[in-house]
């Protein structure tokens, strides 16, 4: 849409064939993509430029010594190294705190210089090096969305030595697997305490279209302290390498990768289902310290034998937690659980959460310890059982509903399915001087109706989004805007417009471009102040940030609120990485899904003094700019 100068230390643009030559930020920018892992490019600065460094000596693994310095942050020593990255200790001299520091080293396609700097191995080797670490740079943008105690959280992410880095937490604890090799036999509760976190951050995730697809023992580290768990490596960057380069071994872990990550089918595509079938054969490994059989050797020829028959595990754990591993660890896609909330459902984790479950099971009996019959979850399929013990298909409506809900959708809310009992055993009749009588037959009442699955969430256009910025506007707080040319011609014009209200207040412009983006314009990085005075006439863009009809043609739609306080977007998905922050359109979408009724997140949340009434006031104009 608009052509407009770099900020003061901005790197130069990309010179990524790929990338669109029209920018906001004056740098190649795609729109983000949480699924495929491949994701887009996107080029991100630094908040302060790095300090001079000096060239520093090698250390044998190609990482940096510690001493480096980039930006606020000062390495101290390297936590550890595999193919595709390093992670270092740092301390971060601005916020005074320990951080941890991912950088995106692929071994096997890079080397590092003298001054630091991380360049591919040779020209062949470019492209899949760009790749992951467009991939690695989707990985932190999406992490950074989401503020979930059992996910890796990132503080902020850039690009520097020819390379990208993401800085999280320090968290300190072990993972699961050194866990489970001190702790050979676990108890049921904790394990179930485990899958509660994890089960909810991934619920999170998937709900956001994104899938681990590399859960693992070594993937969950359980904090030092509170034995919470904490999901890690989510390896967008390494599956990206590993499909270009087709080393597939190098991802695929046996024992915990579904068949369908071995060759994407038609007929078994991956999608949550997938990180069911991994985290089944996590809780394999911790009731019977072994994974389940490689899911592409049971294709042929299925040795998996089910948990719930072994005499042994029962006498240790629940019928319910052995049946919900075996349903799980189920070879074809469709006859698993086929989300985490219908995982969370089976293992009994729906009531010790505040995410709902979209569809719940219907009544079945099992003998309880006594003989006596208790509900449970439905009958499924034995794991690795053929096609004529295949559940009936989900259709691809209720499919596409469970997944595209998002994470925080789960807040809203679901039916609860309440289970049938059974009536008591039959009792012998008494012996008295009579003709026999048939002995009373025992029938249970017949179930309730399932209820129907609750209707997908109505999902706004990115224009919807934007107009309705003023559902909930002020009566009587009047803004005014209006562009300077309506029409504009590419390569030619300028863009301008002017605003007015009738009360003071601070002005936020948004802009939903034609090619499809969604930006805050106003106040930006180049431009901070935007308090404006009751009746004053405020044209923009200002000198210091001019705007250029860059094209493509098409319609730019445009949205000014004027608020009586500042407003906070930290909750909206912003991201502040170029001059104009953006709202990323999916994370938009799912957050407007998941709370249906209120106002849009576009709006943020008033700042208003501590310790005073906040009035929510503000007014709302629109107007648009047509390129030709």
């Amino acid at each position: 849409m608009t052509d407009a100068p770099r900020p003061p230390h901005d790197p130069p643009p990309s010179d990524d064939a790929h990338a669109p030559t029209r920018v906001m930020t004056g740098r190649g920018r795609e729109d983000f993509q949480s699924q495929p892992a491949a994701g887009a490019a996107t080029t991100v600065a630094a908040a302060a430029p790095a300090p001079a460094r000096a060239p520093a000596p090698l250390v044998d693994a190609g990482t940096l010594p510690p001493g480096s310095r980039m930006a606020e942050f000062e390495i101290t020593h390297l936590i550890g190294q595999g193919g595709f990255g390093a992670v270092y200790e740092a301390w971060d001299h601005t916020l005074e705190r320990t951080v941890a520091i991912k950088e995106y080293l692929p071994t096997s396609l890079s080397t590092r210089g003298g001054d630091g700097t991380v360049t591919p191995l040779s020209d062949k080797h470019r492209e899949t090096f760009e790749l992951g670490m467009r991939s690695f740079i989707n990985e932190a943008r999406l992490l950074a969305q989401f503020d979930h105690p059992s996910l890796l959280k990132v503080y902020r992410f850039w690009e520097d030595n020819g390379t990208t880095y993401m800085v999280m937490p320090l968290y300190r604890g072990q993972t699961l697997r050194q866990t489970l090799a001190d702790k050979p036999n676990v108890d049921e509760g904790w394990l179930l305490r485990i899958m509660d976190g994890v089960t909810q951050a991934l619920a999170v995730m998937h709900n956001a279209n994104c899938y681990h697809r590399d859960i693992a023992p070594d993937n969950i580290l359980l904090l030092e302290g509170t034995g919470k768990p904490v999901v890690l490596d989510f390896g967008a960057a390494r599956r990206v390498i590993s499909d270009k380069t087709q080393a597939i071994t190098v991802i695929l872990k046996p024992g915990y990768a579904p068949v369908e990550q071995y060759a994407e089918m038609p007929d078994m595509t991956q999608g949550a289902w997938t990180d069911v079938y991994a985290l089944a054969a996590v809780m394999h490994v911790a009731v019977c310290g072994r994974a389940p059989p490689p899911s592409v050797a049971r294709i042929m020829s299925d040795t998996y034998v089910p948990l719930a028959g072994n005499e042994l595990l029962r006498q240790r754990y629940s019928q319910r937690l052995l049946e919900t591993i075996d349903h799980g660890l189920a070879v074809r896609p469709e006859q698993r659980p086929q989300s985490m909330l219908e995982l969370r459902a089976e293992l009994g984790l729906e009531e010790t959460t505040t995410i709902a479950p979209l569809r719940a099971a219907g009544p079945r009996t099992v003998p309880g310890a006594h003989g006596a019959r208790a509900p449970a979850s439905p009958p499924r399929p034995a794991a690795g059982s053929g096609p004529a013990a295949a559940p009936a298909p989900r259709s691809k409506a209720l499919a596409g509903a469970l997944i595209g809900v998002a994470g925080v959708a789960l807040l809203a809310g679901g039916a609860w399915w309440w289970m049938q009992g059974r009536a008591p055993a039959d009792a012998p009749a008494p012996a008295v001087a009579q003709a026999p009588v048939a002995a009373p037959v025992d029938v249970a009442p017949a179930p309730p109706p399932p209820a129907p699955p609750p209707p997908p969430p109505v999902r706004r256009t990115p224009l919807q989004s934007l107009q309705a910025l003023g559902a909930s506007a002020t009566p009587g707080f009047t803004v005014q805007a209006s562009a300077v040319k309506p029409e504009v011609e590419v390569g030619k014009d300028k863009l301008g417009f002017e605003l007015r209200s009738n009360r003071e207040g601070y002005v936020y412009v948004y802009l939903l471009a034609s090619g499809g983006e969604m930006f805050m314009l106003f106040p930006n990085l180049l431009d901070k102040y935007n308090k404006i005075n009751a009746n004053q006439t405020l044209t923009l863009p200002r000198a210091s940030w001019p705007m250029n009809a860059g094209g493509p043609p098409g319609t730019n739609h445009f949205a000014v609120v004027v608020s009586q306080h500042e407003r906070d977007f930290s909750e909206a998905g912003m991201q502040t990485d170029g001059v104009f922050p953006q709202f990323p359109l999916p994370v938009l979408s799912a957050l407007e899904a998941a709370s249906p009724g209120k106002p849009t997140p576009l709006l943020g949340k008033p700042q208003c003094p501590p310790g005073q009434a906040c009035t929510d006031a503000f007014g709302v104009a629109g107007f648009k700019i047509v390129e030709r």
